[in-house]
């Protein structure tokens, strides 16, 4: 049940649209501003991202390559690198904005959906790089290209569903920080990111039916190489599962964001 303490933290999250904005564009004018390649590094970044793992995977470890490998590892890299770079900059957004929040009342819910749509908007570049691999490697794309967009927005949302609670908790344990990163690497060598999904043990497959990122990764793949749609019944238990886990993270917000201040 919304109460109408809950009710008014969303309209007031709602009224500072504004600032979502401004944090959006200050963050990505903050990128890469005093290196001599400026913006290009968008597009520079997630190439040199990818082409280290090919040349670990391919040249040194001797695993196949070749397009089919060169897709699936582009399309994996970038998604991951989205997934990451949100999560990390989500964990501190709360502390570094610091300066604002003691002047000015505001919900600080909106510092980590800033963080996450000033790496959609990275993302978004990213994509670039992948339609880029598509046509040098020959892949066409069909009309299940429309799911795309579902397959972003429910990424997005599950993204909100973990930055929440680890922007708040950073707050007063800072040491999460450190812990957010290794966890993340963790978690990226236990998803299909560099590796096909077919090799892990079979006593292990359960563990990897119950990663959502192995369900965003196998959808996104379904879209751009086998030009398929995704498992939407997975997609739609993610959704509904971070949007379960969200409502009940704002409405803490709402009760207890006050420590905040205290804290900082």
């Amino acid at each position: 049940m919304v109460t109408s303490g809950m009710k008014q933290y969303l309209r007031d999250l709602a009224k500072r649209k504004d600032l979502i904005i401004y944090l959006v564009i200050s963050g990505l004018k903050a990128q890469h501003k005093n290196s001599f390649l400026g913006y290009f590094w968008w597009l520079i970044d997630p190439f040199l991202n990818v082409a280290i793992y090919y040349f670990v995977v391919v040249v040194i470890f001797q695993r196949p390559g070749g397009a089919a490998y060169g897709m699936y590892l582009v399309s994996g890299m970038i998604v991951w690198r989205w997934m990451a770079a949100t999560v990390s900059s989500a964990s501190n957004s709360i502390l570094s904005q610091g300066g604002i929040i003691s002047q000015v009342y505001l919900p600080k819910s909106v510092f980590p959906v800033g963080a996450a749509l000033n790496h959609l908007v990275n993302f978004g570049f990213g994509l670039i790089i992948i339609f880029i691999f598509l046509f040098y490697f020959n892949y066409s794309l069909g009309s299940q290209i429309i799911w795309l967009p579902v397959i972003i927005l429910v990424q997005l949302v599950f993204m909100l569903a973990i930055s929440f609670p680890i922007a708040f908790v950073c707050v007063f344990i800072r040491d999460v920080n450190n812990l957010v990163d290794h966890g993340m690497r963790l978690w990226f060598f236990g998803s299909p990111v560099i590796w096909y999904k077919d090799m892990i043990p079979e006593h292990l497959v359960i563990l990897l039916k119950v990663n959502p990122m192995y369900h965003l990764l196998d959808a996104y793949r379904s879209v751009f190489m086998e030009n398929t749609g995704p498992d939407g019944m997975a997609l739609l238990i993610i959704a509904a599962g971070s949007v379960l886990a969200i409502v009940p993270m704002l409405y803490f917000y709402s009760l207890k964001e006050h420590l905040i201040l205290k804290s900082l």
